[in-house]
């Protein structure tokens, strides 16, 4: 039987600015002894080479990361032509060299430009997506010749903001699920070279940035992380819809609530964060039709306890 999750235990997100090195379950790890709790999750996994702002959710924070994880995402990044590697960045083995063309900003910025929107995106051979259960990196470890699948994602915004020799610098946004380093493959392709990434920043998660991240360095200072842990009444990251006291009853009940029952119906079918007259968040749901459905129930905060009128000063 599994062990049930406290419901007094630490909750809340916990934005850290990762540093380059650590994997993004290395990060989970060490909140997890800082906070002593197993209930410890990340909403998009940065690569080891990867630094910026990973989500970290806590406790009933954790039932959040499925709809945080499909938020759009910001990056800064460089571009290094004329050399790929096999894991398309710095961490990996060089696997082939190319000629890099003289190449203008003008040039760069153009041929960019023309890939923001949909598009159909080759992730990484050495990527934690899972082929027939098993993820490609442990695949590639193995010595497997394998074949990393297609994805549908988009290219939100791309801006190129320098080129100096064979190094390219530029920033994006993009939806979930996008490889940063699938792109500057592509980039580097459609420039008539080879290329990997020699550096990547994210700068956004979803409503999460770098202001008041936590600095990866005090991962291990236990006051700093329960200091920087965030409250999920004001930092779910969500789109909000406020319900009445009887709305609240029948979210508590996972009963569908009607639209007397919310202060405004949301137009769009998009995730809500459900919270009571007081703005304490109590599930996040959405629209089905003419109601809102829960689709997680939140905890609530468990209740102070009373002095003891008997107790004397300590």
């Amino acid at each position: 039987m599994g062990r049930r999750r406290r419901k007094d235990g630490p909750r809340g997100i916990l934005v850290v600015d990762k540093p380059r090195g650590p994997t993004s379950h290395d990060v989970v790890a060490m909140v997890r002894r800082a906070l002593n709790t197993s209930a410890v999750g990340h909403a998009g996994t940065l690569d080891p080479m990867a630094t910026g702002v990973l989500v970290i959710a806590v406790g009933e924070g954790t039932k959040l990361v499925r709809f945080l994880t499909s938020a759009d995402k910001g990056y800064e990044a460089e571009l290094t032509l004329g050399v790929s590697t096999h894991t398309l960045d710095a961490e990996g083995d060089v696997d082939g060299t190319a000629d890099v063309p003289a190449l203008s900003l003008e040039a760069v910025q153009k041929v960019a430009a023309s890939m923001v929107g949909p598009m159909q995106q080759r992730a990484p051979k050495v990527s934690a997506i899972k082929v027939d259960g098993k993820a490609l990196h442990a695949r590639v470890r193995a010595g497997e010749d394998v074949v990393a699948p297609l994805r549908d994602v988009t290219l939100r915004e791309i801006r190129v903001q320098s080129v100096d020799g064979t190094v390219v610098t530029f920033s994006l946004s993009s939806s979930k699920g996008f490889y940063v380093r699938s792109l500057g493959r592509d980039l580097a392709e459609r420039l008539g070279t080879l290329g990997h990434l020699s550096a990547l920043r994210r700068t956004r998660s979803g409503t999460f940035d770098l202001l008041g991240a936590l600095p990866g360095d005090r991962l291990k200072d236990a006051d700093a992380v329960r200091a920087a842990l965030r409250p999920l009444e004001v930092s779910h990251g969500l789109p909000t819809v406020r319900l009445t006291a009887e709305g609240v009853v029948d979210a508590r009940h996972g009963r569908r609530i009607e639209p007397g029952k919310v202060d405004a119906m949301p137009e769009d079918l998009g995730p809500r964060a459900f919270l009571d007259p007081d703005g304490a968040l109590i599930a996040i749901g959405r629209r089905e039709e003419d109601l809102l459905r829960v689709v997680r129930g939140i905890a609530p905060l468990p209740l102070a306890r009373e002095p003891d009128e008997d107790a004397g000063e300590a």
